[in-house]
């Protein structure tokens, strides 16, 4: 395989660092396991190779060839062939993948008392055409709310709370067919093709279910599902914790949803009004002890804090876990963010919307694995780098668990950024330096200098 030019140390090195990670992880054999053989002459192995390590080169495939730096042993005939295969089973590739690095990577760097989490979330995988494109269809975009070309690409991951990894994903084209713009081709419904197709047109709250049935089958496990208020409705919750899976979500302002409340089925406004509130600086408003569920009610907590973006609005979250503390609640939400800066990173630096442009459904399932088989990829050498304990066994009782990020760890890193640029910029000395930053830190609250000097305030 050459990929990449042979004339570069750190090239060399990144092509090291992917074979490394498909020795390791047994990628071959995983890719077996989902059907992903070869269909003629090169195996299936070499072009997911190229295309995983191709994002890190800077040039398409298209462009590799006009330049004359292709040197693969392949057509792009044999590569688009193996993107368009309808037997690859990708989300249990994902899936399987996930599962291998979570339980024999990342579960012996941190504490078994750990609190690790599945993260349930959507993000637009936007189309600027789709009249050829397979199932593509007009979806609602709640960041914008208004509608987009493109699917909903719902994801599900996995967080210990310092590294994410994406387990599985279902690009969701409309249910309506009066939304749907591109071809809608037929395949046998006993096959992975149709199967992956009905999927596809499939309500996003059942979709969810199916990809945390893939991923409990596969070997991942969690104490907490989050997700946030589109995706909260208490028949998808009690779903979820009859597979024995506890739940956090933020759930919606809505007068249709009841909850039972001491003898009486309640909106969340109702509850909310009916209640006194905590005053100062409490982290939370409000905490109620609910029966969730018709059929086979079993207890619940809500936990209603203050709206930072609006004083005088309020934002509700249920945890199905009523032995949860209030500030463990919130505290086990604030994971779900990882999940935007995973969207974020994919869409920006790992070209997830730009780099495909296949018209086929198949395609584009196998170009969205791939990306999140490219983020598990460096996700795992950033916390290989970080961690000292997987330099070897001797690290492993000597190094602390890497600990979630804390306020006072922020507000700290936050001053001494700035204080690094004050004194670049303006050029200040450290007898200066310090009377600025003296002066600055007696305006502040004393719960900011707390968290800024615990240990002198605590003397």
């Amino acid at each position: 395989m050459s990929i990449i030019a042979q004339n570069n140390t750190n090239e060399i090195a990144l092509l090291d660092c992917i074979q490394r990670f498909f020795s390791k992880h047994h990628i071959g054999k995983l890719l077996t396991k989902c059907n992903g053989t070869k269909e003629k002459g090169v195996p299936a192995i070499s072009l997911l190779r190229y295309k995983l390590g191709n994002i890190f080169v800077g040039r398409s495939m298209y462009m590799q060839q006009r330049s004359g730096s292709f040197k693969e042993g392949f057509s792009k005939n044999t590569f688009y062939r193996f993107l368009n295969s309808t037997k690859t089973n990708w989300l249990r590739f994902t899936s399987l993948l996930a599962a291998d690095i979570v339980n024999n990577d990342l579960k012996d760097l941190t504490d078994e008392k750990r609190t690790n989490v599945f993260i349930v979330d959507d993000s637009l995988f936007n189309r600027s055409s789709c009249k050829k494109t397979e199932l593509g269809s007009r979806v609602f975009d709640h960041t914008d709310m208004t509608y987009k070309k493109g699917y909903r690409m719902l994801t599900l991951s996995w967080s210990d709370g310092n590294t994410l990894i994406p387990v599985n994903s279902c690009l969701i084209a409309s249910s309506k067919e009066s939304n749907v713009i591109g071809p809608v081709h037929t395949f046998d419904k006993r096959t992975i093709a149709g199967k992956r197709r009905k999927l596809a047109q499939t309500k996003a709250p059942e979709v969810m279910l199916t990809l945390l049935d893939t991923a409990a089958s596969s070997g991942l496990s969690a104490d907490y599902v989050l997700f946030d208020c589109w995706f909260a409705n208490p028949v998808q919750i009690t779903a979820i914790k009859f597979r024995n899976m506890d739940v956090i979500a933020m759930i919606k302002k809505s007068s249709r949803i009841k909850y039972g409340y001491k003898g009486e089925q309640l909106n969340i406004k109702e509850i909310y009004s009916r209640n006194k509130k905590r005053r100062g600086r409490s982290k939370y408003l409000l905490s109620v002890d609910i029966m969730l569920g018709k059929v086979n009610p079993f207890p619940a907590k809500i936990v209603c804090v203050r709206n930072k973006a609006n004083r005088k609005d309020w934002l509700a979250f249920l945890c199905t876990d009523p032995d949860l503390s209030e500030e463990e609640i919130i505290r086990i939400y604030g994971k779900r963010w990882q999940i935007e800066v995973f969207f974020k990173t994919c869409k920006s630096m790992l070209n997830l919307i730009g780099e495909c442009h296949s018209l086929s459904y198949d395609a584009l399932t196998a170009h969205t694995a791939i990306v999140f088989t490219r983020y598990m990829l460096l996700a795992l050498e950033q916390r290989q780098n970080e961690d000292q304990r997987t330099l070897g066994e001797l690290f492993f009782f000597l190094v602390d668990e890497m600990a979630d990020i804390t306020f006072s760890r922020s507000l700290c890193i936050l001053m001494d950024a700035f204080m690094a640029s004050l004194q670049e910029i303006l050029k200040l000395s450290e007898n200066q330096l310090a009377a600025f930053t003296a002066d600055f830190e007696a305006r502040l609250p004393e719960y900011l200098r707390r968290a800024l000097h615990p240990v002198a305030i605590a003397a």
